[in-house]
């Protein structure tokens, strides 16, 4: 079959499941080579095929709603809604997003790149449909590692009170990025081996009500008897109890199983929740076999042997760098503890647990309660490590807020992948950290300007005592800068002059010092002397050479990765009017008041004028012209 062909789902209605089937295994092909040229959320995918074929052909979308959490497991409706003949341009610059977006098709109703979001969406959905009296189903497919986020369990618990009619399908795969952990993960392993229970429930009524007589009396007053089959035959009965009716388990690759148990859904009054159990990465392998999280997104790779296609570098990767040197002064100091919310592989802290495995904590896709746990530690004169994604840590912000900087409390915060991430979009641009983090009373904020002097700056972190201190750090690997064979602490709130200069300065920190470099070399060959600094704090800011350069009254140009509004270049303005410089010239380059979508960070950062031309013409702009000699 062509999958470019599909133009939405309907034709699903008419195959036979030996015809699905082969659907599947074509859908699995297509998947396989495409992403192997692409990258890509592969792993989830795979999974899901037989799953997600069901779900088009027992409901009608967009009329019924299909709501992806997370939205990585999506590549299959995309096919199924016509979409696959755009997967070339999948994750690229203005091409096919790898989450659901409502721009793209009609039938992609709920976006979704961070976890847990579906159930509350659902519910809103499904409060909004009864009230203007439609019928349609609400579904709601969510993984078992997202349904360990405490606003999922929140949701859960409304929808159980409401009786809303709802399916929510759990793809129970046993993984989200890492294997799971928690308590709710080891009540889901006992369903899958808890068997049909509402089969056998509704088969016993059955053969009552058939006995002559006092059928109906007996079927009656076995209600207590039947109800509790659910006890014996499913241990916890953890869905029920919050007021939904539970399916299952059911196999997630036989469309008989499927079909029948959605059905079944489809008919039952109030909120009903379908447990599937899929296969990660089924059909290819390498995924297939996946224990540790690799294969849940990779990029391009060899089809054949499933060989990662990598860049060359020597240079280790940032979130290397800083897992590496916290586990090095672990060694020295017993109070360090690392923490991340579902993200061990991702964060690199595997030889971390390796080696102080009573001292690592992977809380599961829990970002609030990784921040108020690393609080607590923090209390008790721990030194608590809190690995966590920039775009994850938006997440916690009141606990960061409320339970760290308030109490003024010792937690270091890695902030991974802080900036532009690429291919991921929108969703997930590390690009507004700062901004949200620089406002908080007792925040220290910084970020480093090379692996060297990031390896520094943990140790700075870790030695810290004064409260609550943050690095952000960039995805992918370093510049390969010689490493010092000694760590030592770096001054809080102090900058580096990285070039001097006379006409103009350029004040900037981490991924783009390279740019303002280049741009100063430059404008040096062309005449004008522009000084560079590496503001390696953030917060607090050096306000020393800042009234230094106030008082020479040198033009300043600001340059972040991240949001202009409330940024680092703010935080420059602020302090220039709280000292009287009203009216020294201060420009600003950064992220502008938009969301960025997805494609190289190159790409991106021509997109919205971050290169070395327009610091160069900025430069240009505010430098006094010089008269030329007579």
């Amino acid at each position: 079959m062509d999958l470019t062909a599909i133009k939405d789902p309907s034709f699903l209605k008419g195959l036979s499941n030996e015809q699905l089937e082969g659907l599947s295994q074509t859908i699995r092909d297509f998947l396989i080579e495409k992403l192997s040229k692409t990258g890509g959320h592969i792993g989830p995918n795979l999974g899901v095929v037989e799953l997600t074929i069901a779900l088009h052909q027992q409901f009608n979308s967009p009329e019924d709603k299909f709501l992806w959490d997370v939205g990585h497991q999506s590549y299959v409706h995309k096919i199924l809604t016509g979409r696959a003949s755009q997967f070339d341009t999948l994750r690229k610059y203005q091409g096919l997003c790898g989450f659901p977006k409502m721009v793209e098709s009609e039938h992609d109703v709920w976006e979704t790149g961070h976890s847990s979001t579906s159930l509350s969406a659902a519910m809103g959905m499904a409060a909004a449909r009864d009230i203007k009296k439609e019928k349609s189903f609400v579904v709601p497919i969510i993984g078992d590692g997202a349904l360990t986020g405490g606003m999922a369990l929140e949701a859960l618990n409304h929808i159980g009170h409401e009786q809303k009619d709802m399916i929510v399908v759990l793809n129970d795969n046993e993984m989200s990025i890492a294997p799971n952990v928690g308590a709710l993960h080891k009540v889901l392993g006992r369903l899958r081996t808890a068997g049909k229970y509402h089969w056998v429930k509704d088969e016993l009524e059955y053969l009552l009500k058939k006995v002559p007589a006092v059928g109906g009396k007996l079927a009656h007053t076995a209600e207590k008897v039947k109800d509790s089959l659910k006890y014996l035959l499913v241990s916890g009965v953890f869905f029920e109890e919050l007021g939904f009716t539970y399916l299952g388990p059911v196999d997630g690759h036989d469309f008989e199983q499927l079909q029948e148990n959605i059905q079944y859904a489809k008919k039952t009054k109030g909120p009903v929740l379908l447990h599937v159990i899929t296969k990660k990465g089924k059909g290819f392998h390498p995924a297939e076999s996946d224990k540790t999280g690799t294969w849940h997104g990779t990029g391009p790779y060899k089809m054949e042997t499933g060989d990662l296609i990598k860049p060359v570098s020597t240079a280790p990767s940032w979130s290397g760098l800083v897992s590496n040197t916290v586990q090095q002064l672990a060694r020295k100091d017993e109070r360090i503890v690392a923490i991340t919310p579902a993200m061990p592989v991702g964060s690199k802290l595997t030889d971390f647990a390796e080696e102080f495995p009573s001292r690592m904590y992977d809380v599961g896709i829990a970002e609030q309660h990784a921040a108020t746990m690393a609080a607590g530690l923090a209390t008790q004169k721990m030194k608590p490590f809190l690995a966590i994604y920039s775009t994850f840590l938006q997440r916690a912000y009141d606990q960061v807020v409320h339970d760290i900087c308030r109490q003024n409390l010792n937690v270091f915060i890695g902030i991974d992948r802080a900036g532009l991430v690429g291919a991921d979009g929108e969703t997930h641009q590390g690009v507004f950290d700062i901004a949200f983090l620089r406002h908080i009373p007792n925040m220290v904020l910084m970020m480093p300007k090379d692996e060297n002097e990031g390896q520094h700056l943990v140790n700075t972190a870790l030695h810290y005592d004064d409260g609550p201190i943050a690095m952000r750090f960039p995805r992918g690997n370093g510049y390969g800068v010689p490493m010092d064979q000694s760590l030592k602490e770096i001054s809080i709130g102090t900058w580096e002059v990285l070039k001097e200069g006379s006409e103009a300065v350029i004040l900037t920190f981490g991924t783009t010092i390279p740019m303002a470099m280049e741009a100063a070399n430059e404008l040096e060959a062309q005449g004008i002397s522009v000084k560079v600094v590496n503001a390696r704090f953030i917060k607090p800011l050096d306000e020393r050479m800042l009234c230094e350069i106030l008082d020479k009254n040198m033009p300043i140009l600001t340059i972040e990765e991240a949001v202009l509004q409330g940024g680092f270049g703010s935080a420059v303005l602020e302090f220039a009017h709280n000292n009287g410089a009203h009216n020294h010239v201060i420009e600003r380059m950064g992220i502008p008041d938009v969301y960025i979508e997805h494609g190289s960070v190159k790409e991106l950062l021509n997109e919205i004028g971050l290169t070395k031309e327009a610091v160069v013409d900025k430069i240009h702009a505010i430098t006094p012209k010089k008269q030329k000699r007579a």
